[in-house]
C-alpha cells in the first residue's frame, strides 16, 4: 500500500515547492502611485499587425494613464484591416499617439522586432516600453512600473501580468502551459536575483528599458531573429551585466493573448520549440535529446490519470489506481490555490489532465516545425 503513495511523493512535494517559489515575488503594489516632479519621459512603443479586435482599446487604455509624460507610437505593421486608422479614431485628438508605418520587414527580421525597431527610431523617451496591442493597461501601470525601474535601478524590467482566458480551451490548456513555466522559473523575485543567464525571462507583452542601456546593447536588431525576442533580451542583457527584473502586475495589466483552440496551437507551437532550445546549454545533442522529449514532458501530468483510469477499470493493478489517484489529487489541489489568479472557475482543476494532453500535442507540433515559425501570415526561419 505505501510503495504507490511514495512513488507519488514527487508529485506531492513539487506543487508545494512552486506555491512557495512564487509567494516569493514582488508586485506593482507596493510602488507609489506618484510620478514625482523628476519623472523620465517615455516612449510606450506598439507593435500591431492587423489589431483590429484589440487596437481601439489598447489605445484608449494605454492614453488613460496618470503618469504625466509620454508618448504613445503604434507602429501598423502592414496590417490589412484598417488597424492604422482605428488607432488614430480611438486617440482622437490627443497628440501623445503618433501611428507610423512599418517599411519593409527586411530579410532575417520577425515581424514584431522589425516593428519595434521602427518605433524606436521615432522614440524620444528616456525610457522605452514596448508593449502589445492585445494589452490592456490600467491607469496607474505606468507610473508604478517607472518607479520600480528606477527604485530598483532595473536596465530592463518587465510586468508579468493577469491573462485573461474566456472560452473553454483557454481555461484547459493556459493554465497548464503557465503552471509549467512557473515550475521552471519560480515567483518575480527567482528571475530578478538569478544571475544564470538561462533562467531570465521577461514578459514581451511590457517589456521596459533604458533607451541608453538599449542602444548601447544593440536594440531589437540584437534579437532580429529570435522566435521570442523577449526571452533572448533578458538573457542577453543578464550575460551582459544588466539588471534584469521582473515584478507582477495582475492589478494594473491584464492580456487575452489568444481566442479559442486554433489560436492557442498556433501561438504556443510558433515558439514553444524555437524559444525553448535557449533554456539549455548550447549543445546539439542536448537541443535533440529535448525536441525529441519535449512533447513527452506533459506525460508527467497526464500519465499518472491514465494510471488511475486503467485501475479503476480494472485494466491495471490496484497500485496505478493508488498513486493515480494520489497524483491527480496533489495536482488538483495545487491548481485549485492557482486558478483563482487567472480568473479561471475553480471547478477547471479537475480537467487538468485534457490540458497537459493538449499541452503535448502542442509541443509535438512545435518540435516537428522546429525552426520553421509562421505567425500572422509570415514564415520565418528561427535563430
Amino acid at each position: 500500500m505505501l510503495t504507490p503513495i511514495l512513488y507519488a511523493l514527487p508529485w506531492v512535494i513539487l506543487p508545494g515547492v512552486i506555491l512557495w517559489r512564487l509567494s516569493r515575488s514582488t508586485h506593482l503594489n507596493a510602488e507609489s502611485a506618484d510620478a514625482g516632479k523628476d519623472a523620465p519621459f517615455v516612449s510606450v512603443i506598439c507593435p500591431a499587425r492587423n489589431e483590429a479586435r484589440h487596437i481601439e482599446g489598447f489605445v484608449r487604455a494605454a492614453l488613460g494613464s496618470t503618469y504625466p509624460r509620454f508618448e504613445l507610437i503604434v507602429v501598423d505593421d502592414h496590417s490589412t484591416d484598417g488597424t492604422g486608422a482605428m488607432a488614430r479614431a480611438a486617440a482622437g485628438e490627443d497628440s501623445r499617439l503618433k501611428v507610423i508605418a512599418a517599411p519593409p520587414l527586411p530579410k532575417g527580421w520577425f515581424g514584431k522586432q522589425g516593428a519595434c525597431h521602427a518605433g524606436v527610431q521615432y522614440a524620444r523617451g528616456d525610457v522605452l516600453l514596448f508593449t502589445d496591442a492585445d494589452t490592456r493597461h490600467g491607469p496607474e501601470l505606468l507610473v508604478r512600473s517607472v518607479n520600480a525601474m528606477r527604485r530598483r535601478g532595473s536596465d530592463l524590467l518587465s510586468v508579468a501580468g493577469r491573462q485573461e482566458l474566456g472560452s473553454f480551451w483557454e481555461r484547459v490548456i493556459q493554465p497548464a502551459i503557465f503552471a509549467a513555466l512557473f515550475s521552471t522559473f519560480g515567483g518575480t523575485e527567482a528571475v530578478s536575483n538569478t544571475t544564470n543567464r538561462r533562467y531570465k525571462i521577461a514578459n514581451g507583452q511590457y517589456l521596459m528599458v533604458r533607451s541608453d542601456a538599449y542602444y548601447k546593447m544593440g536594440g531589437h536588431d540584437r534579437v532580429r531573429g529570435y522566435a521570442a525576442e523577449d526571452l533572448m533580451l533578458a538573457q542577453q542583457w543578464c550575460a551582459a551585466g544588466k539588471a534584469v527584473h521582473l515584478v507582477g502586475g495582475l492589478d494594473y495589466l491584464s492580456t487575452r493573448m489568444y481566442e479559442g483552440l486554433a489560436e492557442i496551437i498556433a501561438g504556443w507551437s510558433k515558439n514553444s520549440w524555437a524559444a525553448g532550445r535557449h533554456m539549455i546549454p548550447d549543445s546539439a545533442f542536448l537541443r535533440g535529446v529535448m525536441r525529441l522529449t519535449m512533447p513527452l514532458s506533459p506525460v508527467l501530468v497526464w500519465g499518472p490519470f491514465v494510471a488511475l483510469v486503467l485501475g479503476v477499470l480494472g485494466l491495471a493493478p490496484s497500485s496505478w489506481t493508488i498513486f493515480g489517484a494520489v497524483v491527480y489529487g496533489a495536482i488538483t489541489v495545487y491548481l485549485l490555490a492557482l486558478l483563482p489568479l487567472m480568473g479561471v472557475p475553480m471547478w477547471y482543476a479537475f480537467l487538468h489532465p485534457l490540458g497537459a494532453v493538449m499541452t503535448s500535442y502542442i509541443y509535438l507540433i512545435a518540435a516537428i516545425r522546429g525552426d520553421r515559425v509562421t505567425w500572422k501570415d509570415r514564415v520565418y526561419s528561427a535563430h
